[in-house]
């Protein structure tokens, strides 16, 4: 399989995800080639703080987002597959029809195509039902759609603890060795762990909110 991979950061909240994957793909050793659309570079710097050449910093390459003439616009250029992260309705709805507007949503539409492993990782709620449709339709193309889920079950300790899971499992589905996402007691004592830290949790909620009956 080849050690590139394509990412594309849209305008929805939850930038971090996609700066995230980008460092841990980079610690991995892949190949990331990048396009940010116009309305994810705002959401970056609104978000994070973060510039646009924070984000070519991260990449192997990074596009412009008009660049319809890019290496990753063509099924030619062999990559393991695409993750958009996050990906905004608009982006979605785009890749679900065929009618691509830009770099980043030709590209997935492009791995798709081509049979690919594409990731989109839906950043919106509540969904109406034209929307549950449409990603219905991307899920019959062959995307996947991976909504980024707290997993509470993690315990998480803070906001860097939900990001690191929810990108891990984004690189379970294409098979790269992580050790971001929590595995559910797939150690030994780690039952255990879970119940002592349960346990301590709950007294802390305990001791925070007293006799209010919370």
């Amino acid at each position: 399989m080849s050690r590139r991979i394509v990412v594309g950061i849209s305008g929805a909240s939850g930038a971090i995800y996609g700066l995230r994957l980008l460092a841990a793909l980079g610690d991995l050793g892949w190949e990331r080639h990048v396009v940010v659309s116009r309305a994810g570079r705002r959401t970056i710097l609104e978000e994070t703080g973060a510039t646009i050449e924070d984000v070519r910093a991260l990449s192997t390459r990074l596009y412009p987002p008009e660049d319809i003439g890019a290496a990753i616009a063509s099924g030619s250029f062999v990559t393991a597959g695409m993750i958009v992260a996050p990906c905004s309705i608009r982006s979605a709805a785009e890749i679900a029809t065929g009618v691509t507007a830009g770099l980043l949503t030709r590209a997935a539409d492009v791995n798709l195509k081509d049979r690919r492993r594409v990731v989109l990782m839906v950043r919106e709620t509540p969904l109406h039902t034209g929307h549950l449709r449409m990603l219905t339709t991307l899920s019959e193309i062959g995307a996947i759609i991976a909504p980024p889920v707290p997993a509470f079950y993690a315990m998480p300790r803070g906001l860097d603890d939900i990001v690191d899971h929810s990108v891990g499992r984004v690189l379970d589905l294409f098979g790269i060795e992580n050790s971001l996402a929590h595995r559910w007691r797939d150690e030994p004592g780690t039952s255990d762990l879970i119940g002592a830290k349960t346990h301590d949790q709950s007294e802390r909620n305990q001791s925070t909110h007293g006799d209010c009956g919370l």
